[in-house]
C-alpha cells in the first residue's frame, strides 16, 4: 500500500523560493491554504518540488476527474495538438466539439433534443445562462440561494452569496438578482421533518419574494447548486428540488441547476440532480469535464436556446484540445469511474461516520460519492499556524495538520473540510487518507 513520504521540512527549500517569487509577481487575491508547491501529480498523488509525495483528495477542486495526467487523457491531448491547437468554435467547425455535445446532450436528464453552448469555465458557464434565460423568456429577473457560490465575474457573482470578501468594493452587481434560504438540513427546526422545511424555503420564495417584492412574471430563472459547494457540501432534503421545480413550472420560470463541482459522475450520478429526480431547463458544468482543462459548458432544452447568430460567443469556449480531453474524460467517467465514485464515495463516508463516533469534535458528516464533507465543531478559541503569521480555525489546523501527514485537503463551508478526490481513486488510497485523517484529530 501506497503512503505519502515527506522527506522534508514543509515547505522545503525549494518550495519556499517559488512561494517568494509568487508573493512578488502574482495576485494577493488568490487563496491558499498551505504551502504546496507541485511538481508532478500522477493519479491521486503529487509529489513537490522537495520530491515530497501527498496523497490528494482536493483533485484541484474537484477538476481531475480522473486523477493526474491520466494516460489516456493525455494521448487524446497530444493526438487532438498535432492536428491543430485552435480554431474557433465561435466562427468555424470540428467534429471534436460536435462530439462532445453530443454526449452532453445524451445524459442531460429529460426526453428531447438538447443544445450545448462552451465556454473556458465555470462562471462563463454561468454568465450565459444569465444571458440566455434573460434572453429566452424576455424578463429581468433572476433568484438565487443564500451560502451559494457560483463564480467571480460580476455576473455570477451576483449570484454569489457565500462571503462578503468576495463581493467587496466590486459593487453595484448585476441587477435584479434576489436571495433565498436554501435548505440546510442543519437549520431545521427541531419541530419540523426535513422535508417540511424544504417545503417552507420553496414556499418563501412565493411568499416573501413573489407577494412582496417582485411579480414572478418578472423572473427569468432559479438558479441552483443540487448540492451547495462552497457552502459546505449541503445536501437538501429530498423533496426539495422537485418541488422548487413544480414552482418554475408553475410560473414559466427557467429552472437552472449549477453542476460545475457536483457534475461528470462525482456523486455516483452523472449530474447531482438525478439523485432528486428533477429535469432541469439549463444545467451549467466544468470542473471535472476534461480532467485539468479550462472547459464549461451550459446546456438546454434545445427550445430554450433560440438566441440568434452574435448573441453570445467565445473565442476559446470548446477549444479542441480541452474538448478532445473532455471525450476521454467523459467515456471513462461513464464506463468505469462513476460506479466507482458511488462505491468509493460510500466506503470513505462510513469510515469517516466511524470517525465522527470516537471525535466529538467531527459534528456532522455529509455528502454524495465523491462529493463528501465532515464538520468540525465551531470554536471561538483561534490557533496558531504553521505557515501563517494570522491564527486559523480548529478546522484550518485540522487541515493543516493533514498536509503536513501528507494528505491534501481543501476547507468548504464556515467549519467544514472537504473530500473530493479523483473519481478512480483506490479504496487502498482512502483507506490511508482515514488513517491520516484519525492521526490528526488523535493529534490535536
Amino acid at each position: 500500500m501506497r503512503k505519502p513520504k515527506i522527506i522534508s521540512p514543509l515547505p522545503g527549500p525549494q518550495a519556499k523560493a517559488t512561494i517568494q517569487r509568487d508573493q512578488f509577481y502574482l495576485s494577493p487575491s488568490y487563496t491558499r491554504s498551505y504551502p504546496l508547491v507541485i511538481e508532478k501529480g500522477e493519479g491521486s498523488w503529487v509529489t513537490d518540488v522537495d520530491k515530497n509525495q501527498f496523497l490528494d483528495f482536493t483533485a484541484g477542486i474537484a477538476v481531475n476527474a480522473t486523477g493526474h495526467s491520466h494516460p489516456k487523457v493525455l494521448r487524446a491531448i497530444e493526438k487532438q495538438s498535432q492536428n491543430f491547437i485552435h480554431m474557433s468554435g465561435t466562427d468555424f467547425y470540428y467534429s471534436v466539439q460536435v462530439d462532445l455535445a453530443e454526449r452532453l446532450a445524451s445524459v442531460f436528464p429529460g426526453m428531447g433534443p438538447k443544445k450545448v453552448f462552451f465556454a473556458n469555465s465555470g462562471t462563463e458557464s454561468i454568465e450565459a445562462a444569465i444571458k440566455l434565460a434573460r434572453y429566452h423568456t424576455g424578463r429581468p429577473a433572476i433568484i438565487a440561494f443564500w451560502n451559494a457560490f457560483h463564480g467571480r465575474t460580476l455576473g455570477a457573482l451576483s449570484l454569489t452569496a457565500s462571503k462578503s470578501v468576495q463581493r467587496n468594493r466590486f459593487l453595484p452587481l448585476v441587477p435584479e438578482i434576489y436571495h433565498t434560504n436554501f435548505p440546510d438540513p442543519r437549520n431545521c427546526p427541531t419541530n419540523m421533518s426535513a422535508e417540511a422545511y424544504a417545503s417552507q424555503c420553496v414556499e418563501n420564495i412565493r411568499e416573501q419574494i413573489f407577494h412582496k417584492i417582485l411579480n414572478p412574471k418578472q423572473v427569468a430563472a432559479i438558479v441552483v447548486e443540487p448540492i451547495q459547494g462552497e457552502g459546505g457540501y449541503i445536501v437538501p432534503p429530498k423533496n426539495f428540488h422537485a418541488e422548487l421545480q413544480a414552482l418554475c413550472h408553475e410560473h414559466d420560470i427557467l429552472y437552472i441547476v449549477d453542476e460545475i463541482q457536483s457534475g461528470f459522475g462525482r456523486t455516483g450520478k452523472f449530474f447531482a440532480c438525478e439523485h432528486f429526480g428533477v429535469e432541469p431547463d439549463i444545467i451549467t458544468c466544468a470542473k471535472g469535464i476534461a480532467s485539468g482543462l479550462p472547459l464549461g459548458a451550459m446546456i438546454s432544452r434545445a427550445e430554450i436556446m433560440n438566441w440568434p447568430p452574435g448573441a453570445h460567443a467565445s473565442t476559446f469556449g470548446g477549444n479542441p484540445v480541452a474538448c478532445a480531453a473532455a471525450n476521454t474524460t467523459f467515456d471513462l467517467v461513464q464506463t468505469q469511474y462513476m460506479a466507482n465514485a458511488q462505491k468509493q464515495g460510500e466506503f470513505l463516508k462510513t469510515g469517516l461516520k466511524e470517525l465522527k463516533q470516537e471525535f466529538a469534535v467531527i459534528r456532522d458528516v455529509r455528502g454524495l460519492g465523491l462529493m463528501l464533507a465532515f464538520e468540525i465543531e465551531k470554536k471561538e478559541q483561534k490557533y496558531p499556524s504553521h505557515f501563517f503569521d494570522h491564527e486559523i480555525t480548529l478546522r484550518d489546523q485540522i487541515i493543516e495538520e493533514a498536509f503536513l501527514a501528507g494528505l491534501l485537503l481543501l476547507p468548504c463551508g464556515q467549519n467544514a473540510v472537504r473530500l473530493s478526490p479523483a473519481l478512480n481513486i483506490h479504496q487502498e488510497e482512502c483507506e490511508v487518507a482515514l488513517a491520516i485523517i484519525k492521526k490528526v484529530l488523535k493529534k490535536i
